[in-house]
């Protein structure tokens, strides 16, 4: 009789072992940068919008090394120390954080320029987001005149029909889907204001 470990060593495929070091360049880490509240915000809102936590989205940005590079050779330093900048702690993983003080350390930047102008890069993307938004109103405006036009059938085929006639009952099916449908539109609109006060 075969063991369940017998059993795991047999499906068992060969690959290399990860390292120690990759698992720990995971681990979340807290850093503090001094950013304008623009910044703070954009990618609050660009994370809310996109249903991203904020960490998946500052790793993402961080660990694009080809933009730190592009970014440092490109600020302007004057501007940026007259930029108004609040500290902002953020959570990001190790590996993030070691890959931005390198980039911060190769290109001679200052971090803080470096993951002010990588946040720059989603304005474009909110700017979308935005227009988007806009016609998503329009969207579920119209498909709430749909749903009342349909609870106006459902009201008029229960009056000439009755309750247990077949046809109402999948009006009444149908409605009910509709009608949560819609909410489900509501909330998208919702989760969407943070847009408008953008």
């Amino acid at each position: 009789m075969t063991t369940d470990d017998e059993i795991f060593e047999a499906l068992s495929i060969k690959l290399p072992m990860t390292s120690t070091a990759a698992l720990r360049g995971r681990q979340s880490v807290r850093a503090t940068f001094k950013l304008s509240g623009r910044a703070i915000e954009a990618l609050s809102v660009a994370a809310m919008q996109l249903g991203i936590k904020q960490k998946s989205l500052f790793d993402h940005l961080m660990e694009d090394f080809d933009s730190l590079r592009h970014i440092a050779h490109q600020y302007d330093s004057k501007q940026f120390t007259r930029l108004s900048r609040v500290q902002k702690t953020y959570v990001l993983s190790r590996r993030t954080l070691y890959s931005l003080e390198e980039a911060a350390r190769s290109f001679e930047a200052p971090r803080d320029a470096l993951v002010e102008y990588s946040i720059q890069r989603l304005l474009p993307l909110i700017a979308q987001e935005r227009e988007k938004h806009e016609k998503r109103k329009i969207v579920a405006a119209r498909f709430n005149a749909y749903l009342q036009k349909g609870v106006k059938l459902l009201q008029d085929a229960r009056r000439d029909l009755g309750d247990e006639d077949p046809v109402v009952q999948q009006l009444n099916s149908a409605m009910t889907q509709c009608a949560h449908t819609h909410n489900g539109l509501l909330e998208l609109i919702e989760r969407g204001k943070c847009l408008e006060e953008f």
